[in-house]
């Protein structure tokens, strides 16, 4: 049985101090112009002061254009570079490793700006990116995880889920494309994999990198998931996959890989040195642990680590501890650094106590 406060070594030579990570959490703290502001560093320092191994930003667009939604931080002007390296300065001083999530919205970017994605899009009115245009996207995320790395991040996770500009090129019903990016899983998964290769090229092994994915729905197909993460597992070209699983411990949606967890079903696979993280569910000592006892390397902790932000901690002391229900008072989320833009955004998935009438 996995120790959740063992030590975790990366190929990249960084070593998380236990097996909790804060996972990408979307915060709308950030200025309107991608600017990093003084509350969302509050916020992610103050879970690494709580006892994560590793601290993660929300989604980062690392093209204007692929901006999600308000509030989000932008990785990709040097004007932020000030702002993100006193974060990642102040994360790396609470012995946590700070990790920058890079991403694209495609389809799913914010109304009112052209929307792009692999191939025209009726539902959102998107329109397909020119061949031209992947590879300008492809460089973007390149240059991000430059950024990141110059302004002392450890690594940054690319987020290939949650039907984002990865996860729509790898879904054979939103891609269509006729060109190297469609087609075959190979040339779905093209583009990701030639921002790996870029990373690796230009920030070196010494970065520490890795994938978000999602196993299901997303108008993905399981089959095709596993496929990728066993291949993406063998290049050893990562140091870990980030398994996006909304529920870990459910059983897949497809008949054919029902009769085991998720968890189970991506630790199944022959991992190398590609390390499993897992996200879904993870709000007490017993699941995180039933999580490494089922396979995984380490656990991406979510709602409860909004709810305390030192989850890890209160989990070293007690094994059995359980995060607090929400609601919560607009008070004890403000004491645990939930500033004005965070709260509304939270209030609409039930997480703030209503007042009363």
């Amino acid at each position: 049985m996995t120790d959740l406060f063992a030590p975790l070594a990366f190929t990249s030579g960084h070593t998380m101090k236990n097996r909790f990570m804060l996972a990408p959490l979307t915060n709308q703290q950030s200025h309107a112009d991608g600017l990093f502001s003084q509350e969302e560093h509050d916020w992610l320092l103050l879970r690494a002061r709580g006892g994560f191994g590793a601290v993660m930003t929300a989604a980062a667009y690392v093209q204007n254009g692929g901006k999600g939604f308000e509030g989000q931080l932008g990785f990709d002007e040097a004007r932020f570079d000030a702002a993100l390296a006193s974060l990642a300065s102040e994360i790396k001083a609470q012995d946590s490793l700070a990790i920058a999530q890079l991403y694209h919205a495609g389809l799913r970017a914010i109304p009112g700006r052209e929307i792009v994605g692999p191939s025209d899009d009726a539902d959102t009115g998107g329109r397909a990116l020119t061949t031209g245009e992947v590879e300008e996207m492809i460089e973007a995320f390149i240059v991000s995880a430059e950024r990141a790395r110059r302004t002392g991040f450890d690594g940054a996770e690319l987020h290939g889920a949650h039907s984002y500009i990865f996860c729509q090129f790898l879904s054979p019903e939103l891609n269509r494309r006729d060109d190297q990016f469609g087609g075959s899983l190979e040339n779905r998964a093209r583009p990701l994999r030639t921002v790996i290769d870029g990373i690796r090229e230009r920030c070196g092994r010494d970065f520490n990198l890795g994938v978000r994915l999602s196993p299901e729905r997303m108008q993905l197909r399981t089959g095709e998931m596993v496929d990728l993460a066993q291949q993406l597992m063998s290049e050893d070209k990562l140091d870990y996959i980030d398994m996006s699983l909304w529920d870990s411990f459910k059983e897949p949606e497809e008949d054919e890989f029902k009769g085991k967890s998720l968890v189970e079903l991506f630790a199944a696979l022959d991992r190398g040195n590609t390390k499993l993280g897992v996200a879904g569910q993870i709000r007490s000592g017993p699941s995180a642990q039933k999580a490494l006892d089922q396979g995984a390397d380490f656990v991406l902790v979510g709602r409860a680590a909004i709810a305390e932000h030192d989850f890890p901690e209160k989990v070293r002391r007690d094994p059995a501890h359980e995060m607090p229900p929400p609601p919560f008072s607009m008070d004890y989320l403000t004491a645990e650094g939930v500033s004005p833009p965070f709260l509304a955004y939270l209030d609409f998935f039930g997480f703030v106590e209503k007042a009363d009438a």
